[in-house]
């Protein structure tokens, strides 16, 4: 959950480690923090609240230079949100530093030892308690610090990203990882530490990413060294060369990261089936379905493992699999998954969904899976992550950087590649007739230009929007591959607008919701003119008959609905297995609107953080 940010050189490291700070926020931001060194002394500088607090803070007290430093922002977990609790934390001699993200699960024990064995401790955070243990190893065994911070984490059960820095040994920084992201940006004489490769982004193209279980020690004066903690085993370096711009990660114009993502959605969608759907041929080359098509045509069941955003798309994936491809699916929680003792076995096939890559449930029912001998297949965003390293095979969706936390283009584009998927096993399996097969391939490729369609309504949902905003309660229904659709549409108004609402299959509504439904509630049903409609419709008049309002959201045109609900809002006309992709568009922009009508953070909402790398 939380962003970390390192750096060793030659630049002074404060601006570079704020502004590190400033692009990670959207992995926490209940409190942040920063230390530097620049040769003499050691300045750690933390607070409660966001980066803006910290860089207020710092320019209120001055001396901000060094060579060396680490920063934090912190999404809390053990202890609230105060100074105390920010990191970095400092050991009780003052000589060891350290930045964490993660959880420590046995620190009770370790720091009820550490106590006895006289350490006292000024916050409640399991990050202090790591960072004495270290330094209590060192004091010990006299070993040098990356040998220590091996022994100490040989004792620790948990997560972990971490970087560490003593006073004693002022040119080196210590960084391990189990768990959760941590990437290494490579400069001329330089290097420069992530949760992810957008801090230094502007410095370098060139990173390492960690993986599970190795410890690296970084200094500009002899080279890179990675080992493993368990086996103290060197590894190569891999180097990458990052292909995301620095301008991807900025605004852009826009008020809000979340809008931008909304409106790049027709070229994120676009940028996702590139390459794959080739319409004018009939054709859809996905290398990871190809080279293990055998897999998903023998297996007995689909298994879609993810969490919230992602596991709507799942449930959209379970639609269109059956009914393409004549194969049963389950969606499962990822963060149930592994706690049911599920049945699985070498003839399933697991299709792991993550915006990420780094989901730690998910990641650890994939860790299951793989144990239970099923084929694992990911779908994430982040090129490196680690659910694109664990899983056997997969596929990238291509939305670009993804900063607000609520998921708009990630939605999307999950579900791009999981209908790709669909087209391509239907039709090798030969359970999708070819006519059905190219009317889908022509009409996903014109998905991008209905997307910028829908958008077209931004004004006509900002109205309604302004009518609603106050609403203590709301009603998402859907019904077939739209029902997913208001889950994810009751989600979004959630998250970032923080308006209780739920999503509810339509013909469900009358087995309990409707008790609710009075004049005061505002009922969103999606209602287009495929599937279901007439029942839908039927839906619509129980709750007029009940006094409810109604914003519908329809396709162009549509008369029935529009003579019924109080507001509506047309999407194009398409296929019911593809309206999905363009029914979200209006609940994303109502979200929003919602939200920023009523002055809330729309890309840092309370509580939340981007990627949720703890469980």
């Amino acid at each position: 959950m939380c962003g970390i940010v390192g750096y060793i050189g030659h630049r002074n490291a404060s601006p570079i480690i704020l502004d590190g700070l400033k692009r990670l926020e959207y992995r926490g931001y209940d409190s942040s923090g920063m230390a530097l060194y620049d040769g003499n002394q050691l300045k750690v500088t933390k607070t409660k609240g966001k980066v803006a607090a910290l860089e207020a803070k710092l320019l209120a007290e001055g001396n901000n230079s060094g060579y060396i430093g680490m920063g934090h922002t912190r999404w809390a977990t053990h202890g609230i949100p105060n100074d105390e609790n920010s990191h970095p934390h400092i050991s009780n001699s003052g000589d060891l530093v350290i930045i964490h993200n993660g959880i420590i699960e046995n620190y009770d024990t370790l720091k009820t030892e550490l106590i006895k064995r006289g350490y006292t401790f000024e916050s409640d955070t399991d990050t202090e308690v790591l960072v004495n243990l270290i330094e209590e190893i060192q004091t010990k065994t006299g070993l040098k610090l990356g040998e220590a911070v091996q022994l100490a984490l040989k004792e620790v059960v948990g997560a972990y990203a971490i970087v560490v820095f003593d006073i004693i040994k002022p040119d080196e920084l210590v960084v391990a990882k189990m768990g959760s992201p941590l990437a290494i940006g490579i400069g001329d004489n330089e290097y420069f530490i992530g949760s992810d490769a957008s801090p230094f982004l502007a410095f370098t193209n060139k990173a390492i990413y960690l993986e599970d279980g190795q410890v690296a020690l970084v200094r500009t004066h002899k080279p890179l060294k990675i080992w493993e903690v368990e086996d103290n085993a060197s590894t190569p370096l891999l180097v990458q060369e990052l292909k995301m711009s620095l301008e991807a990660t900025e605004k852009g114009g826009y008020e809000h990261f979340m809008l931008k993502e909304i409106y790049e959605q027709p070229n994120a969608i676009k940028d996702t089936y590139r390459g794959r759907l080739l319409a004018n041929e009939g054709l859809i080359k996905m290398a990871g379905i190809e080279d293990h098509l055998t897999k998903f045509l023998n297996a007995e069941r689909i298994i879609i493992v993810a969490c919230g955003t992602s596991w709507h798309a799942g449930l959209v994936a379970e639609y269109i699999l059956e009914d393409l491809v004549r194969v049963p699916v389950e969606v499962e929680y990822a963060s149930e998954f592994r706690y049911r003792n599920p049945i699985i076995t070498s003839k399933d096939v697991v299709i792991a969904i993550s915006q990420s890559g780094e989901t730690a449930d998910t990641l650890a029912a994939i860790k299951l899976a793989k144990q239970k001998e099923a084929f694992v297949f990911g779908v994430c965003n982040v090129v490196g992550s680690t659910i694109s390293r664990e899983t056997h095979a997969g596929a990238y969706t291509h939305a670009g950087p993804e900063i607000g936390v609520a998921s708009t283009k990630a939605f999307t584009t999950q579900i791009t590649v999981l209908t790709l998927i669909a087209l391509k096993l239907g039709r090798a399996k030969g359970t999708l007739d070819e006519t059905t097969y190219k009317s889908l391939l022509n009409e996903l490729e014109m998905i991008p230009k209905k997307v910028t369609q829908a958008l077209e309504s931004n004004e006509t949902i900002l109205e309604v929007a302004k009518v609603y905003k106050d609403a203590a309660n709301c009603l998402f229904l859907g019904r077939g591959y739209n029902f997913p659709v208001a889950l994810e549409g009751a989600l979004k108004l959630k998250e970032i607008s923080y308006i209780h609402a739920e999503g509810y299959p339509a013909a469900e509504m009358k087995h309990g919701p409707i008790a609710l439904i009075d004049e005061n509630m505002p009922i969103i049903v999606v209602a287009v003119n495929k599937g279901h409609y007439d029942k839908t419709v039927s839906n619509i008049q129980e709750i007029k008959a009940r006094k409810g309002k109604v914003i519908a959201v329809v396709t162009k045109g549509d008369v029935t609905v529009k003579a019924l609900a109080d507001h509506v809002i047309e999407v194009p006309e398409t296929l019911e297995s593809l309206s999905p992709l363009l029914t979200t568009i209006p609940l994303q922009l109502f979200s929003y609107h919602t939200a920023v009508l009523l002055d809330k953070n729309v890309d840092q909402p309370r509580n939340l953080a981007k990627s949720v790398t703890v469980e």
